[in-house]
């Protein structure tokens, strides 16, 4: 299992910026194989979490057409800076479900 770390400083997100993300979840989830995804948001800080099955995924959805659309608006409009990072899930736990 992979986990892909989205961290980002958001400069003004618009009206079309919620209506985006919920195509890109569900896009990610229905086409390419995301398993979950966990969005946080806290002051100008968002923190995006998705979990995959391989790396095949990952890179297949990061060249999608419409969710390369959706980073250049990122980078140009919603986003004053942010980082991906994509880890490998070596051991998970869980407690109360």
């Amino acid at each position: 299992m992979y986990a892909v770390i989205f961290r980002a400083e958001i400069s003004e997100f618009d009206p079309e910026y919620p209506e985006m993300a919920e195509r890109m979840r569900n896009l990610a989830i229905n086409e390419y194989g995301c398993k979950k995804i966990v969005v946080v948001t806290e002051g100008n800080t968002e923190i995006a979490i998705s979990y995959w099955d391989n790396e095949k995924q990952i890179k297949e959805w990061k060249q999608n057409s419409e969710h390369l659309t959706a980073q250049s608006k990122g980078r140009s409009k919603w986003y004053k800076s942010y980082t991906v990072e994509i880890v490998d899930i070596v051991r998970s736990y869980a407690s109360g479900t």
